[in-house]
């Protein structure tokens, strides 16, 4: 198996060394990140300006090269220069739960996986105070990546991990309401900038990918590319028939 790597954190995360170190096992890896941190780029792609990619021999035993653009042009890049058969993603430095699917980079790398006819897994976890505890995390990304990659249905999946995993749960995508606060302030010179910030005011459904995550549960959701929400068109289609 033909595995490419890669993240929205950058070339130079220590998440993307520790899942190249535990896909080594399952075949053959090779890295294609961005030089620099992409994240909450979405699926963002470089149409305007030629990319460009460099080996680095900073990740030492794979051979790995750092790309000037997003996520989703890694893995287009990476795939167009070897031959692939999945495309993992991760370990992001921070949960890619419920809404934030939506922004997410590192899940668009495994969805643009997905665009190409391949693979995705991305794979996420929290951070807190200090840097995530990969050694401590390693033995169940072998598990997930020992569960998910000999199944060629499991086309697009997101994976993420809590900070000490006890088990693990197949799980839907939390979808609740923010109150989508902009909070202003001034930086050292005076002048006016303002923080995104947003607070839930839902809680959250039992069998979600959050719910999962907040009792300790590894969650793995399975998506796809179609965004269509089939209930609503045949209801459409019915009340409002068209020619």
């Amino acid at each position: 198996m033909r595995i490419l790597i890669a993240n929205d954190d950058g070339i130079y995360s220590p998440g993307i060394l520790a899942l190249a170190q535990v896909a080594s096992r399952f075949g053959d890896v090779v890295i294609v990140a961005p030089d620099v941190e992409q994240s909450s780029m979405s699926h963002a792609i470089t149409h305007s300006r030629p990319l460009s990619y460099r080996r680095t021999p900073v990740i030492k035993g794979f051979p790995a090269y750092r790309v000037n653009g997003t996520p989703a042009d890694c893995v287009a890049l990476g795939a167009s220069m070897t031959k692939v058969d999945v495309v993992l993603s991760g370990i992001n430095l921070g949960p890619n739960l419920g809404n934030s699917m939506w922004h997410s980079g590192t899940l668009a790398a495994a969805k643009q996986a997905a665009l190409l006819g391949l693979r995705g897994i991305a794979l996420s976890t929290p951070v807190t105070s200090d840097e995530p505890d990969f050694e401590a995390l390693k033995p169940f990304v072998v598990e997930v990546l020992a569960l998910l990659l000999p199944d060629p249905t499991l086309i697009l999946v997101n994976v993420n991990f809590p900070e000490k995993p006890r088990g693990m749960m197949w799980t839907r995508q939390s979808v609740r309401h923010y109150d989508g606060r902009v909070v202003p302030g001034k930086d050292p010179y005076g002048r006016e900038h303002h923080w995104l910030a947003v607070t839930p005011v839902e809680g959250t459904d039992e069998g979600t990918d959050r719910w999962a995550h907040e009792r300790g549960l590894v969650s793995m959701t399975p998506l796809r590319l179609d965004l269509t929400d089939e209930p609503t068109l045949a209801r459409a289609r019915e009340a409002h028939p068209l020619r």
